[in-house]
């Protein structure tokens, strides 16, 4: 029996980048009614990948078939019209615009006159028929995070795709909405939709793809069916070694607390309160894990406590010491360590070295007026040692660094300031398998040897993985609190949507 025509083939495909070759002669297929995982260390050429396949942009070599016929994409207009579509990480939506006119943004067969009506029915046609129900009507400001990813999925539907691309999906949804979102691409499967999934998150993947690919390096490693897989061969498929997804922690020895906030209230830059009557301790020797979706507060948290954003009322105290609406200076001396969310943009200066990068925080009490390169350049090259980095040289700009490399700079850093607190703000937000592991291991040495520690993420996994106790944030506030080793994922989950608050 003849093997179907897949929906979408990719054949021999490489793409460089200077000094990069991002693809390295990859072959990937998807088949008609298929979820099909893309996994990848990062830099291992998923992105690459998928963005020639939606035409952003174009290989050196290789080809592109759709359902069999050769096509050559010029621009993301060229591979919709081809059948071919992307929903990003980051979400390409105006916020001031309805549902409706998202949707309809960008196409040229509209007409001069808008038939508002018409266009809304068949958004909600599209939204009955695949299980994503939103309100064509509504501005896009006013929709949860969940509902705006349904617009994009709709944008493509509306468009006539049949090969969908869907980068980290669940990043920014509860488990109830990851949830809802799985049954949505098994009703698109099922009507003969093709969906490639780029994710980190491996029980996810085991849990909704029929096939998996796995890049390495830029190179093909393996396609596989999804049957009888475990995550620790999908790791070691991704890494080409064994990963250890339970990190031995040895239970907490709780002291002193190191971190208190009362009533404490704050805007976002909008002006708007993100922080509402907020109050919560942190003690030494164990991490706190503060769950919730994404826009709930959790930056205006981080900011608050290391001085970067004002508050409006309530109190912050380092153990006994009163800092509230102190600068950041004033925090760093307290003892604060903080592990922003941006990498690249607030937690390090791409354009400076390492052991520039490496001695931020510690050059003021190496020489009143000139800096001495020797002992900085020691003191990278003794924090390389320490933290594993994988660098060239102490001098190579922080900028050419692996997202996983960059991470540990800073934790790094912050570490080496042996800080009474710690606040790390989703500490391994895209990074792959292996540079998780480490950072997590390092977040558990530290608690162990006495550091209390505020984590701030949206994966629960990660939350339960590391958090000896867990507060929920929603809308600002703490909608609930426990012990992480009696919670259940269903519990957090209701709480992160907001039942109860």
């Amino acid at each position: 029996m003849a093997e179907p025509t897949p929906a979408v083939e990719m054949r021999s495909i490489t793409k460089r980048f200077p000094g990069v070759l991002a693809n390295d002669d990859v072959s990937f297929s998807a088949q008609p009614g298929e979820v099909h995982a893309l996994l990848g260390e990062n830099g291992a050429g998923k992105s690459t990948l998928m963005n020639i396949l939606c035409g952003l942009y174009r290989p050196d070599s290789g080809a592109i078939l759709v359902n069999g016929r050769p096509v050559e994409f010029h621009s993301p207009r060229d591979a919709i019209r081809a059948g071919v579509g992307m929903v990003h990480q980051h979400f390409m939506l105006v916020p001031s615009q309805t549902v409706a006119e998202n949707v309809i943004l960008g196409l040229q067969d509209v007409g001069f006159v808008l038939q508002t009506d018409a266009i809304e029915r068949k958004v909600e046609a599209i939204g009955a028929e695949f299980g994503l129900p939103v309100d064509p009507r509504a501005k896009v400001w006013q929709l949860s995070v969940g509902e705006q990813q349904r617009v994009e999925i709709i944008k493509l539907l509306y468009r006539g795709a049949q090969i969908l691309i869907l980068d980290e999906p669940t990043a920014v949804l509860t488990p109830q909405e990851t949830e809802a979102l799985f049954h949505t691409l098994r009703e698109m499967t099922a009507a003969g939709k093709t969906i490639i999934l780029i994710s980190h998150k491996l029980g996810e993947v085991l849990s909704i793809a029929d096939r998996i690919t796995v890049l390495r390096n830029g190179k093909h490693v393996a396609t596989v069916a999804n049957e009888g897989l475990t995550r620790p061969q999908l790791a070691g498929l991704m890494v080409g070694r064994e990963v250890l997804f339970r990190i031995e922690k040895p239970p907490a020895k709780i002291g002193e607390v190191r971190l208190t906030l009362e009533n404490v209230e704050a805007r976002n830059d909008k002006g708007i309160l993100a922080l509402r009557s907020l109050s919560l301790r942190v003690r030494s020797g164990e991490i706190v894990g503060i769950a919730g979706v994404a826009g709930n507060g959790q930056r205006e948290l981080a900011e608050a406590i290391c001085g970067l954003r004002p508050t409006q009322s309530g109190r912050i105290h380092i153990s006994s010491r009163s800092v509230t609406n102190a600068p950041p200076i004033v925090m760093i001396e307290a003892g604060i360590a903080y592990v922003p969310e941006d990498r690249s943009a607030t937690g390090s200066a791409p354009n400076l070295s390492i052991a520039e990068n490496l001695a931020l925080k510690s050059y003021r009490r190496r020489g009143r007026f000139f800096l001495s390169r020797r002992a900085m350049r020691d003191q990278a090259e003794e924090l390389i040692r320490r933290f594993n980095i994988a660098t060239p040289s102490p001098e190579t700009p922080a900028r050419l660094l692996s997202g996983g490399n960059l991470q540990k700079v800073i934790l790094a850093r912050e570490i080496a300031q042996q800080p009474l607190l710690i606040v790390a703000a989703y500490p391994t937000r895209g990074l792959d398998v292996g540079a998780t592991e480490n950072v997590r291991r390092i977040l558990i040495d530290e608690r162990n040897q006495g550091a209390a520690i505020l984590l701030i993420s949206e994966d629960l996994d990660e939350i339960f993985a590391l958090a000896d106790r867990i507060a929920v944030l929603f809308e600002g506030r703490i909608v609930g609190e426990g012990d992480a080793g009696s919670a259940t994922l269903e519990e957090i989950g209701l709480m992160m949507a907001g039942a109860g608050a």
